[in-house]
């Protein structure tokens, strides 16, 4: 029997087992390492799979396992997973975005290079491992840079510097760590900080075509140290303004980074100069997007990328076709600022009264040590709203703002940040 072989699926890829098995495709698990990284790390559940393989350095004897299962599709489940994934897929002649371009699907720096290289608009941007180098390229550059890993996700280590010794704080504070993937830290990309509103465009490839499957427009606030954390994802008509801009833009990256297969998943800013990458994911969007936008708009990543690998032909009929929600559809994250131990949510009854309220989601109870949000891991509570008034929506998320701050958190032996 023909199955799918999916590369590291954590979290966000949960949902693809199920959908390939409905259309007639089991999935084989392939852990890239041998050691599950510490974020992920849990009971495995490999209820939706039909058995794990464990890569040990040996692609060859890897590849000979995985035979026994006959792939029709080797594809990733998350960032950490690309690289084999592309070796793979490209070892056993399937449809693949191949191994020549691979590391500038996942180093940050390269990506940057490679992007620049193709004639588009990048940040500026250098590779560096030591303090005075870093010092010397911010005060050349002057304002405010990005520092990152190199190869990280979810937020993680990024940060926003105002001068010389922010940076070389940054710099430190991410080498005398992994990354979360449970990776040393090898290096960091600093780049310039890019102005304008920032968005996220999803989508599926087959054979070089493009599809977008969902465009969010992104809302940030400075708190806890960040200059730019996300705070809301609100889910945006593709009639909107700017778009079409965005999605040529977004097409243009994908062709230079030879993503001809599969989902992506894009950050990009729109400046005053246009739209500028921020960074790219070869894979499926991180956190709940792909199934919000499932019943958003009645398909998803997830779908499409089903259809890209084993039902072609329904790919290629539906491919371009604008998608449609039907209706509009925001998620939101409360940011807190204390460390301590929280004892409840001051409010959460007036943020479940909103008109567009959908769902809670309480990542830290009370009872739990709570501390400062500062990234993608450590927001304490998210909501979803949902409502056929654009209008209800935007002031809903408005009401869930104003309602966050210190006084949301009713917390024991607490220190507030900053």
């Amino acid at each position: 029997m023909k199955h799918v072989v999916l590369v590291d699926p954590y979290a966000p890829a949960r949902g693809l087992p199920p959908a390939f098995l409905e259309a007639g495709y089991p999935c084989v698990r392939l852990q890239s390492t041998a050691e599950v990284p510490e974020v992920y790390r849990g009971p495995l559940d490999l209820g939706g799979y039909v058995t794990n393989v464990v890569h040990r350095g040996d692609v060859e004897d890897t590849i000979r396992q995985l035979a026994a299962y006959q792939p029709v599709a080797v594809i990733t489940g998350s960032e950490l997973g690309v690289e084999l994934a592309d070796e793979i897929s490209e070892s056993m002649g399937l449809d693949t975005n191949g191994a020549k371009l691979s590391a500038t699907r996942r180093d940050k720096f390269q990506m940057i290079e490679q992007v620049a290289a193709a004639g588009l608009r990048t940040p500026r941007q250098v590779h560096v491992t030591d303090e005075a180098e870093l010092r010397a390229w911010h005060r050349e550059i002057g304002g405010r840079i990005v520092v990152k890993p190199l190869r990280s996700a979810a937020g993680d280590g990024v940060a926003f510097c105002d001068d010389p010794d922010r940076s070389a704080a940054a710099l430190a504070e991410i080498m005398g760590r992994e990354n979360i993937f449970s990776l040393p830290n090898l290096g960091v990309v600093a780049q310039e900080y890019l102005l304008g509103a920032e968005y996220i465009v999803n989508t599926v490839s087959r054979a070089g075509r493009h599809h977008v499957t969902d465009i969010w427009g992104s809302g940030r606030l400075s708190a806890n140290g960040i200059a730019d954390l996300l705070v809301e994802s609100v889910l945006l008509e593709p009639e909107a303004p700017g778009l079409d801009a965005l999605t040529a833009y977004a097409f243009a990256v994908l062709d230079a980074l030879g993503i001809r297969f599969g989902p992506a998943h894009l950050e990009i800013k729109m400046t005053p100069d246009g739209p500028c990458l921020v960074e790219v994911g070869a894979r499926i969007s991180g956190g709940e997007l792909p199934y919000f936008a499932a019943e958003a708009i009645g398909a998803s990543q997830l779908d499409w990328t089903v259809d890209c690998y084993v039902r072609p032909e329904r790919f290629d009929a539906r491919c371009g076709t604008p998608y449609r929600p039907k209706h509009h559809f925001a998620w939101s994250a409360l940011v807190s600022p204390y460390h301590g131990t929280l004892v409840s949510y001051r409010g959460l009854e007036q943020i479940e009264a909103l008109p567009s309220f959908r769902a809670a989601r309480i990542l830290v109870a009370p009872g739990k040590a709570i501390r400062p949000t500062v990234n993608d891991l450590t927001y304490p509570l998210t909501v979803t709203l949902h409502h056929e008034s654009d209008g209800v929506l935007q002031r809903d998320l408005n009401t869930i703002r104003y309602l966050d701050g210190a006084g949301f958190y009713d917390v024991d032996h607490y220190q507030q940040n900053g």
